[in-house]
């Protein structure tokens, strides 16, 4: 509901607490505005619409006399009425009941905020895990469309582990980074996200906890407790999750599988190290702990390739590997992969087709085209470029703004870099007073509630004069909270 998409006409006679009047009463009318729903506070209203304070208690006290609003102190406004429910002895539907009795958990508020605000183009985002428009590779998308014209007959539903073609491509290239893995053994899923939800709803049991790096791009969802399933973090250092911590904690937690992220782990971009890597697998097969591999930034390397994937040491089928085309490519191509025994990739199969009937047959075609023609390789060597320059103008301007209030790692790839401030700052009200003054931001406290004075920043999404610009707004605004 505060995402108003109308604002009151100011050059007609009408005047505006009647306009705005309208506007609320047609929305409650309508059923978009349900009963029991609160209306926005009318400091948030004003802005929205553009308009003095006093313009919206005008409007609020007729729709409060006109018996559709009721307001109260201390607990706002809300929808009591509306014109159906006013002629019928018989209650409508509460759907606000409906919402919060639903079992999927809503975001975290500060995820629902960044969510909304990363699509206002007013807004600096230093936080956003995605490829800048600067490095879309518009030339070698055309090519690839072009080509598929002569390619797809139809765009009718795809197998239940999808495309075989691009499944065949897939293969191919997992091979390149050592894992052996043949077509039935690769699941299309849309993203990596997908596929850690039908993990969660198709492998494991309710109550089942999950073994995971603290912090961890994972508590900022609510995949796995929307499905009654518990994380339990364990410490990260410099070479990656602490694999020793795994036997002691299995004992008291009965913990069903691990999660990681090895490769420029989100949000700390940290690399685990092949040595910590083999350690990780030895504990987890000792231990019959399966492992899920979110390896979506692997390719995202700026100095050498990380050590091979765990998939790529795992002899034994312990390891259900992710990947994805979301953080290389495109996200809007909502493509991914799972790799594992043919039982759990056949599970999963067929859990897709239920909910979705399988990934985008253009998306996957799209992929196919871009692994085989060998443009994907080529791009992949471009954003490499491009992300070490936009990583180390991030560090330059670190050093040069935050030298003395803050402390941080030089990433070896990936996006992000983990902020550490070192005065002591509230984070929500550094979150509140940046977006502010344009500046979006990914406080760390989402990726570990104890992590209340580090902050994601990401160099891969502004564009450099953002960078610049954003970089220094923020050591304004932290040195202003600090004093």
């Amino acid at each position: 509901m505060n995402e108003l998409d109308w604002k009151p006409d100011k050059s007609t006679p009408v005047p505006l607490y009647i306009q705005i009047k309208e506007y609320i009463k047609e929305k409650i009318e309508t059923g978009e505005w349900t009963l029991g729903t609160k209306i926005p506070p009318q400091r948030t209203l004003a802005k929205a619409f553009g308009v003095n304070r006093s313009t919206i208690v005008a409007a609020m006290e007729e729709l409060i006399a006109d018996g559709l609003l009721e307001g109260k102190r201390g607990g706002g406004t809300k929808i009591i009425n509306n014109s159906w429910s006013l002629m019928t002895s018989t209650p409508l539907p509460d759907w606000n009941s409906y919402v919060q009795a639903g079992s999927y958990y809503p975001n975290l508020p500060t995820i629902q905020e960044i969510n909304k605000a990363e699509f206002d183009s007013n807004i600096i985002r230093l936080g956003t895990g995605e490829l800048s428009p600067d490095l879309f590779p518009r030339e070698m998308m055309k090519q690839v469309f072009e080509k598929l014209t002569g390619h797809i007959d139809s765009l009718g539903y795809e197998e239940p582990k999808g495309l075989l073609f691009l499944r065949e491509q897939l293969s191919r290239y997992l091979k390149t980074i050592g894992i052996e893995a043949s077509p039935s053994s690769i699941l299309i899923v849309s993203g990596a996200l997908q596929a850690l939800q039908l993990i969660s709803i198709g492998l494991l049991r309710r109550g089942a906890t999950i073994f995971l790096e603290k912090p961890s791009y994972l508590y900022s969802l609510h995949v796995f407790q929307s499905a009654e399933m518990r994380l339990f973090g364990l410490p990260l250092d410099e070479h990656g999750i602490q694999a020793n911590k795994i036997s002691e904690q299995k004992k008291r937690q009965n913990a069903s599988l691990l999660y990681t992220i090895p490769s420029f782990h989100n949000p700390t971009g940290i690399l685990m190290s092949e040595e910590r890597r083999r350690k990780l697998i030895d504990v987890c097969e000792k231990e019959r702990l399966p492992i899920i591999e979110d390896d979506v930034y692997r390719e995202l390397w700026l100095d050498s390739p990380p050590p091979p994937p765990l998939k790529a040491i795992d002899k034994n089928g312990l390891v259900l590997y992710l990947g994805s085309m979301s953080k290389t490519l495109s996200p809007g191509l909502r493509i991914g992969w799972i790799v594992g025994p043919k039982p759990v990739i056949e599970r999963l199969a067929d859990i897709k087709m239920q909910t979705d009937y399988g990934s985008s047959s253009l998306s996957q075609w799209a992929v196919a085209e871009w692994l085989a023609s060998g443009l994907y390789h080529q791009h992949l060597e471009e954003v490499r470029k491009e992300l070490k320059v936009r990583r180390e103008i991030m560090i330059d301007l670190l050093q040069r703004y935050f030298s003395d209030i803050a402390t941080w790692t030089v990433p070896r790839g990936g996006f992000y870099i983990w902020l550490r401030i070192l005065p002591s700052i509230s984070i929500r009200e550094l979150f509140e007073k940046s977006l502010e003054h344009g500046i979006l931001l990914n406080p760390g406290n989402v990726y570990d509630k104890h992590a209340a004075q580090y902050l994601r920043l990401s160099y891969s999404y502004a564009s450099l004069a953002d960078l610049e610009k954003g970089m220094f707004r923020l050591s304004k605004v932290i040195r202003q909270l600090i004093t």
